[in-house]
């Protein structure tokens, strides 16, 4: 019986426990902070859950038009309530993962693990130690912290420290303008917070679909969020009961509390990899390659310590591609082309496949269509003004290879397009399915007609 060892308990680690103990393997993994990892504890699943909550104080906000009357002039969030929510719901998904895992026949044990020569791994400086024969390595990342910009849980905040507020910050100061940002600037938005984004670049989200961010960058406008567009953070400090943020080029923003949202280091610190041969890269995180694989013979690596497409359902597929490899199951290298993508702002943004701006450059050569969602019946029944779906495909065969979709729950209306692109349908297969009427995956189905080719 092949045995296994994964340190990190995160997506990349638990769902490749999943696959090892079902390819018959002995299994053991160490976790140090709770099954899920930051995914489930600090990130993803509590910032769902607080965007969750500014959603539907959008949604009441903004109902006028659809005939609702609330009875008052505004619409209010009791932010202790809303926060001790999100960590108990955190705290219940990880129990509801450690189950699981544990009914899956894999073995926990709590603490720190690290590599050691001779396949060994040392749990907790030397308490425990066992061999194994394939180990994976899923610690995760961690926020970045600037020197000139210290946290301190009050009043500056990483994204792990913003649930412990109990009141709604006056004036939130957000700097960092990519996803983590650009979702919170939404959020705390929403909730009815002044909201500052700091943004080095032109404008915000930098990687994601032009189109799809000038389309957000209106809402924010017409929401009262302010974006600082090419503007670099010097310094954050403390003022009173206030924050300073000082730019690069001498203004000084004032606000509340400042919201750090400036990238992720991975957790590679402690771990034995130059002892036993496990390689970094220039950015010190773990190289790997489209199996998983390390430097080290029988060491694989997955999710945010490897710092390839950093979201958990990369992480995951990581982590069961280490497994299907090392334990000789049929397995297909990990391919970035077809991964689904989003961002949970309001509305929110979605993606799949090749780019507009891998278009534009000429990477692929591909056609597009943009379809409004101002025109989609089920959008203005639901008092939905902004968004559209756009999909590419190949000149000559139609084959469908990239998508966008902003509007709201666009994670939701990408999954026909992802499932094109993996499987390689062209425009006419996707047009001939038959969709509801009405309905905004309508538009995805429109969109696909007005790609037809008669050649």
């Amino acid at each position: 019986m092949t045995r296994v060892a994964i340190l990190g308990g995160g997506p990349g680690g638990y769902e490749a426990a999943l696959v090892a103990v079902q390819l018959g393997a002995d299994v053991t993994l160490v976790d140090r902070d709770g099954l899920g990892g930051s995914a489930v504890l600090t990130d993803c699943v509590p910032s769902k859950t607080l965007i969750a909550t500014a959603e539907v104080v959008s949604d009441a906000a903004e109902s006028a038009e659809l005939g609702v009357e609330l009875g008052h002039d505004s619409v209010g969030v009791d932010l202790r309530r809303v926060n001790k929510r999100v960590l108990e719901l955190a705290k219940a998904q990880s129990a509801d993962t450690a189950a699981t895992v544990e009914k899956a026949g894999v073995r926990i044990l709590r603490g720190s693990g690290r590599l050691a020569p001779g396949d060994r791994v040392v749990v907790d400086d030397d308490a425990h130690e066992f061999v194994a024969d394939v180990a994976l390595l899923a610690t995760g990342a961690r926020p970045r912290i600037l020197p000139e910009a210290e946290p301190d849980g009050e009043r500056i905040l990483t994204w792990e420290q913003v649930y412990d507020l109990d009141e709604l910050p006056e004036h939130l100061i957000v700097v960092g303008s990519g996803v983590t940002g650009a979702e919170f600037a939404s959020a705390y938005n929403a909730l009815g917070a002044e909201v500052t984004l700091v943004s080095s670049r032109d404008r915000v989200l930098p990687g994601e679909d032009a189109d799809a961010a000038y389309v957000l960058e209106e809402v924010f406008a017409r929401r009262g969020l302010n974006v600082l567009s090419r503007s670099r953070a010097a310094s954050v400090r403390r003022d009173g009961d206030g924050v300073v943020v000082s730019l690069t080029d001498g203004r000084t923003v004032r606000g509340s509390h400042c919201l750090m949202a400036v990238g992720s280091v991975p957790n590679v610190e402690g771990l034995g990899l130059s002892e036993c041969g496990v390689a970094l890269d220039d950015r010190g995180f773990v190289k790997v390659d489209r199996v998983s694989r390390t430097s080290a013979r029988g060491v694989y690596a997955a999710g945010d310590v490897t710092g390839v497409n950093m979201l958990a359902s990369v992480a995951a597929m990581q982590g069961r591609t280490a497994m299907w490899h090392a334990l000789g199951d049929a397995v297909s290298p990990l391919n970035l082309k077809t991964v689904a993508a989003n961002v949970f702002t309001d509305p929110e943004i979605a993606t799949v496949g090749w780019s507009q701006a891998a278009v534009d450059a000429g990477d692929i050569d591909a056609v597009a269509v943009k379809l409004p969602l101002a025109t989609n019946a089920r959008a203005k029944m639901l008092g939905i003004r902004d968004g559209f779906v756009k999909l590419f495909c190949r000149p000559g065969t139609g084959i469908i290879v990239g998508g966008v979709v902003v509007a709201p729950r666009a994670s939701e209306l990408i999954h026909p397009i992802s499932l094109a692109v993996e499987a390689a349908l062209t425009v006419d297969q996707m047009a001939r399915a038959f969709t509801v009427y009405p309905s905004l995956s309508g538009s995805v189905a429109e969109a696909a007609r007005q790609l037809h080719r008669r050649d």
